[in-house]
């Protein structure tokens, strides 16, 4: 039965219904056909209608793109491809923890392979990598090692970099592997990453595929730049639907339904590796990837195209200038959030006697921006009730000394009196104002306003309160997590763990 056409009405209320607009008329009424055009701004799509201005039936032709464009629909050529080109590459930047699939691997061996992967994922640069992931090997050859560690062990080794929390997340879930799951990862991306603090959906994918050998998918900075490129997908990048769909790709990229594949974890790490080495950021070898035939950018932009039916109309992709002519301009780019400035005033409080120098470090707080790290007492000028100078220097002592200490120039700050003894023994000899550092974090600007503060008397430092004991130190790690410490200067340069000092010290000649 042929298809009923639609008569004008019906079509205007139709597309009124879907856009909240009229088509727009373009030229005059006559009596001969006009074209009615309507366009989403947005969207990018354009509704056209050949009419008859007597009357009366319509048959509207839209443009745009297909939906399907972003769907990897026969992934088989495209897998046997990517897989002959990571042949020739898998050992050329030398990763220790990439190893040829063995299939033959007991369950204990391949629970090992998952916690050398897992500790690799949380990396970024390879070459940042390297020398940690040997290191960490060295000190934690297997989950156990690492579940009997403490966590200022851990932040020794993470030094330098950045996200600590994912160190003291990495302990975390050895401890839990520990007491959970016998000292093996889970053998499953689902149980894993609903489980095992610290791992999500990527890491999940990578070590559960790598190790285990399931087809589950990962989607890195990598990969889905790699993607976005490939399906041509013009949208917001961290949109749900967005996600969704290179996900979707992802999945199409390891889902074995023909028996085709023998390990989804070469396929996961042959697309990171492309997206890191060809489909780079910035200049990419598009003449050299071995997925060029397929993808979608490289053969030409997206353009608007007839799309006869409105059931496979993208309503996804964001539209292209006409400037937009190159790989390049994929994925979407987004402006990006402008950095927060943060202030702290830093306190380098330093005991002296004859012979001996030492200053006093303390613990930051278990979660948030360098979790976990030492750093010389700092107080965030965003505090409504700050001190300043010698009155912030004391109340920072104050808070971790037990033995009561002679405020600078016998001046009390507000609050502060009935701590004071008369008779101390400890002295605020000197309070020296030393500039700003400045340091930029991925999402901070932090300036860190340093003052020199030295104390003198007694034959040692002052004593922390109950619970801030000093801990044993050893090449200049600390065994126990504690909240304060003091370190001579030969610790300090010794002590990977300690935030921000390193920069202060080295600005103003401490070290």
């Amino acid at each position: 039965m042929p298809k009923q056409k639609r008569t004008q009405s019906e079509v205007c209320d139709l597309e009124h219904s879907n856009t909240h607009q009229h088509f727009r008329k373009k030229g005059d009424l006559s009596s001969k056909p006009q074209k009615h055009y309507w366009k989403n701004p947005r969207k990018g799509a354009n509704y056209e209608a050949s009419t008859e201005t007597s009357g009366h039936e319509v048959d509207p032709i839209l443009f745009g793109h297909p939906k399907s464009i972003h769907i990897v629909s026969s992934p088989s050529p495209i897998r046997q491809a990517l897989l002959s080109w990571y042949a020739t590459v898998q050992t050329n930047r030398g990763m220790p923890w990439r190893k040829p699939y063995n299939p033959n691997l007991g369950t204990k061996e391949r629970a090992q392979r998952a916690y050398e992967v897992s500790d690799q994922l949380n990396q970024t640069q390879v070459t940042t990598v390297i020398p940690y992931y040997n290191a960490w090997m060295k000190k934690f050859p297997t989950v156990a090692h690492l579940a009997k560690s403490s966590v200022d062990e851990v932040n020794a080794l993470w030094k330098g970099l950045g996200y600590y929390s994912r160190g003291r997340r990495l302990l975390d879930a050895a401890q839990i592997i520990i007491r959970d799951y016998q000292g093996k990862l889970p053998d499953n991306a689902k149980e894993m990453e609903a489980k095992i603090p610290g791992i999500g959906r990527y890491s999940a994918g990578a070590i559960s595929s790598i190790a285990y050998g399931e087809h589950v998918p990962v989607l890195d900075g990598n990969v889905h730049r790699l993607l976005s490129r490939f399906l041509a997908l013009y949208a917001l990048p961290k949109s749900k639907a967005t996600l969704d769909t290179l996900w979707a790709a992802a999945t199409a990229m390891v889902k074995d339904e023909v028996n085709d594949m023998d390990h989804p974890g070469d396929i996961n790490q042959a697309l990171i590796e492309l997206g890191s080495t060809i489909c780079k950021i910035r200049d990419p070898s598009c003449s050299d990837c071995p997925l060029n035939a397929w993808c979608g950018a490289y053969h030409k932009p997206r353009r608007q195209q007839p799309v006869p039916d409105i059931e496979d109309l993208c309503t996804l992709c964001e539209p292209l200038t006409e400037e937009q002519k190159d790989v390049t301009d994929y994925p979407m780019k987004v402006k990006k959030r402008k950095a927060r400035v943060e202030v702290d005033a830093v306190s380098v409080i330093e005991w002296r006697s004859v012979d001996d120098r030492q200053f006093l470090l303390v613990r930051r707080p278990d979660n948030g921006l360098l979790a976990g790290l030492y750093e010389f007492p700092a107080t965030s000028l965003d505090s409504d009730s700050i001190l300043n100078g010698p009155g912030l220097a004391f109340q920072q002592l104050l808070d971790v000394v037990e033995d009561s200490v002679t405020p600078h120039n016998e001046e009390f700050p507000r609050g502060c009196q009935r701590k004071y003894s008369g008779g101390s023994e400890y002295h605020m000899v000197d309070v020296v104002p030393i500039g700003n550092v400045l340091h930029t974090f991925s999402h901070i600007k932090k300036t860190y306003r340093a003052q020199w503060v030295v104390i003198e008397g007694g034959i040692k430092p002052p004593q922390l309160k109950c619970g801030l004991k000093q801990p044993e130190l050893s090449h200049g790690e600390c065994r126990a997590s504690r909240n304060a410490l003091w370190l001579s200067i030969s610790e300090i340069t010794k002590a990977k763990y300690v935030c921000s000092i390193r920069r202060i010290c080295v600005t103003y000649w401490f070290l």
